[in-house]
């Protein structure tokens, strides 16, 4: 059997037993595999077929399968089943995942799900969708493993071995210790429990805790386990109440997850997509942002319109145009990525833009005064003279000395006026520097013509 074949195999045959509603061989195929295989094998199903699928295993398998997927491609499952069978499958998602996935949804959907949990699971989970994502309250779970002051280490043991198959949903998390009000007031390392005689009580054996609020951001969060080797954050509100733990894992995801979106802003994917979304959504999506970029290169390329006559003169400098621009704009990038992964780290704020430039203006120079040299060097060789490569080389020395400059201020200047830096930074660098570029060109050789024909 060769490679496609073996490839094709998983999916024809799960298609295959979904089409037939065969429960027991659609068991068979999931059980062995992955998650990224349960994810690249539902979003290679139709819609209908995903959401079959679904209703052919138990809701903790369907559960699985669900958090598998793209929070969006879950939502659109969870949309097309009924709500009492939504419904079944969220319960058994974590608080996170629950909240994450319904919040995907219009207000409707989402409350009609709601209505078919238990009341206080549902008021559990509309708080939780109150949050940002980016917050330690957007990120916490509310499956704690917390026991009271007045229980003892002996009670903390019996429930690892009473809920055995169940622990996992706690992720690891310490003991956390909550007094009758349940007030955070201490934690209990695992160490401590095992070389603790079973009938002390955890409040002789607890320490203090480290705690977040809920507004705390991922920032913080990352800085606190950076420091301490937690596997979670405890959430308090403003009366100590503890609410939730922000496990590691979901701090490592949403920093993943934050670089992901500002890549895909930067290509210009707005909205997250995936390849088994309708054509006509994905085209349209992408349109929006292609059509600005159209006016955006009509605009830098109107330069040239005005020096017509010089580039139809020394028809040599038409080879260096998208040189000096595109050499300009990979320099200027590095800037704003650089930018962009600070702002995101909260290393710099916008009141830094001048303390930014200073930095940026100093690698410009020296990157600008080489790549010029260097273009220079190759233009005179090329044609034979050496004002071709001066006009060349003055001009890539001097964009990308402007291009990096702007790369690594625009994003703090934006952020200043609360528009997506990720989103704007690399169209108005890409048509600023396209301009200047051929502007600097163009304008040298106009000064020089007579010298270079």
């Amino acid at each position: 059997m060769n490679t496609i074949d073996q490839e094709l195999e998983p999916l024809a045959a799960l298609r295959n037993a979904v089409s037939s509603q065969d429960a027991d061989a659609v068991e068979a195929i999931i059980e062995p595999i992955s998650p990224a295989d349960a994810a690249r094998l539902q979003l290679q199903l139709s819609e209908s077929d995903r959401a079959d699928l679904l209703k052919l295993v138990d809701a903790e398998t369907a559960a699985w399968l669900l958090d598998t997927l793209p929070d969006e491609a879950a939502a659109a499952v969870i949309e097309s089943l009924q709500a009492d069978e939504a419904a079944s499958i969220v319960e058994e998602l974590d608080s996170d995942d629950q909240a994450d996935v319904l919040a995907e949804l219009s207000e409707a959907d989402a409350e009609a799900i709601l209505q078919e949990l238990k009341p206080e699971a549902a008021d559990e989970i509309r708080s939780l969708m109150e949050y940002p994502e980016d917050q330690a309250g957007g990120l916490m779970i509310t499956e704690v493993f917390k026991f009271e002051v007045d229980q003892t280490v002996g009670a903390v043991l019996q429930k690892f071995i009473s809920e055995d198959e169940g622990i996992e949903r706690y992720r690891g998390q310490h003991p956390y210790i909550v007094n009758d009000e349940g007030q955070l007031v201490g934690v209990v390392s695992l160490r401590n429990l095992l070389s603790t005689r079973r009938h002390v009580f955890l409040r002789d054996v607890m320490v203090p805790p480290i705690s977040v609020s809920p507004s705390t951001p991922l920032e913080k969060l990352r800085d606190i386990l950076d420091e301490y080797p937690f596997l979670g954050i405890p959430v308090v509100d403003e009366n100590d109440i503890l609410l939730g733990v922000v496990p590691r894992d979901s701090v490592s995801e949403a920093e993943l997850e934050r670089a992901e979106g500002e890549i895909q802003k930067l290509q210009g994917l707005v909205i997250e997509e995936f390849r088994s979304m309708p054509t006509r959504l994905r085209a349209r999506r992408r349109l929006s942002w292609l059509t600005i970029n159209i006016v955006l290169n009509i605009i830098a390329a109107s330069v040239i319109a005005l020096y017509e006559e010089t580039l139809s003169a020394v028809i040599a400098l038409a080879v260096f145009l998208p040189i000096v621009s595109d050499m300009s704009g990979c320099s200027g990038n590095q800037a704003v990525a650089v930018s962009l992964r600070e702002l995101s780290l909260g290393l710099i704020k916008p009141a830094d833009v001048f303390r930014v430039w200073l930095k940026e203006a100093s690698v410009g120079l020296i990157n600008g005064v080489v790549l010029g040299i260097l273009i220079a060097l190759t233009a005179w060789g090329w044609k034979g003279n050496p004002y071709i490569g001066l006009v060349v080389g003055l001009a890539l020395a001097i964009n990308t000395f402007v291009a990096v400059s702007i790369g690594g201020t625009v994003p703090l200047l934006l952020k200043r006026f609360n528009v997506d830096p990720a989103v704007a930074s690399g169209p108005m660098l890409t048509t600023i520097t396209d301009m200047c570029g051929f502007f600097f060109v163009l304008s040298f050789a106009t000064i020089m013509l007579p010298i270079l024909k």
